[in-house]
C-alpha cells in the first residue's frame, strides 16, 4: 500500500493554471499532488553570444526553491553567493529536455529563458517544472506566432517528465516526498508525446536493480505521460 493510498500506476492530481504572472510572455502554476512550481517563460530578442549569426535560438532554464518550500526553512542560495550543485544539475536538466522538443532555427536568433520556482515541495520537483516548463515555454512561442515573428512553428512535440521508483519492492509512480526519501531504486523519466526517451536518471538507493526492474519503471514512465501530456494540452487549449 502506498502512503497516497494511490495505485502503483496512478498519477498525483495535477493542475495546470496558465497566465498567473502577467508580465511574462508566458506562465503557468503546476501542481502535482503538494508539489507547486511556478513557471515563466520570457523572450530575449538576442541569442546567447556563442550562437550569434547562426540563425539558431535557444531556451535555457533556471531553477530556484523557496526558502520555506520545505518542511524546514532553507536559506537563499542568493545569500550564500552561489548556486548548489543540485541547483545547477537540475536547471541544466530541465534546459536539455526542454530544447528536445524546440525546432532552434525555426526559433531564430532568440532565447527564450524558462524560470521554474518551487513554491512548495514534496517529491518530483524537477519532473514538475519540466512539465509545467513546457507549458510556459508553448504560450511563450504562441505570441511568437500570433505577432508573426517566426515562420513555422518552433516547437515539435510535447516535452515533460515522471518520476518511478521501486518502494517496498514494488514499483511505483510518480513519487512523493515520503515514498522518495524511502526508494530502493528512484528514476526521472524525460519523454516527448511521442513516447521518445529525452534522458533517463536513475540510481540505486539501497539494493541494485535488475535490468527487468528498470523496463518495468519504464513502462510506468510511459503510461503516465499519456495523464501529462493531457494535462498539458487541456492547459493550453
Amino acid at each position: 500500500m502506498r502512503p497516497s493510498g494511490r495505485d502503483l500506476g496512478e498519477l498525483r492530481t495535477i493542475s495546470i493554471e496558465t497566465g498567473v504572472m502577467s508580465h511574462a510572455e508566458g506562465s503557468c502554476l503546476i501542481r502535482m499532488g503538494h508539489t507547486h512550481v511556478l513557471c515563466t517563460a520570457s523572450i530575449e530578442e538576442k541569442p546567447p553570444s556563442f550562437l550569434k549569426g547562426t540563425g539558431q535560438g535557444w531556451v535555457t532554464a533556471e531553477y530556484g526553491m523557496l526558502p520555506r518550500a520545505t518542511h524546514t526553512r532553507n536559506r537563499r542560495e542568493a545569500a550564500a553567493g552561489k548556486q548548489s550543485g543540485r541547483t545547477q544539475e537540475i536547471q541544466r536538466l530541465i534546459g536539455r529536455s526542454l530544447r528536445a522538443g524546440v525546432d532552434r532555427l525555426a526559433l531564430g536568433e532568440r532565447q527564450i529563458v524558462v524560470d521554474c520556482d518551487v513554491m512548495q515541495a514534496d517529491g518530483g520537483t524537477r519532473c514538475a517544472a519540466i512539465t509545467g516548463g513546457w507549458v510556459a515555454l508553448r504560450l511563450a512561442v504562441n505570441k511568437l506566432i500570433t505577432a508573426r515573428l517566426v515562420t513555422s512553428d518552433p516547437i515539435m512535440e510535447h516535452v515533460a517528465a515522471v518520476s518511478c521508483g521501486l518502494y517496498a519492492g514494488q514499483p511505483v509512480l510518480d513519487l512523493d516526498y515520503a515514498e522518495d526519501s524511502a526508494a530502493g531504486t528512484d528514476g526521472n523519466f524525460v519523454l516527448t508525446g511521442g513516447g521518445k526517451l529525452v534522458e533517463v536518471q536513475m540510481s540505486a538507493e539501497g539494493a541494485a536493480f535488475s535490468r527487468d526492474e528498470m523496463g518495468r519503471l519504464l513502462d510506468l514512465a510511459e503510461a503516465g505521460m499519456q495523464g501529462l501530456v493531457a494535462a498539458q494540452k487541456a492547459a493550453i487549449a
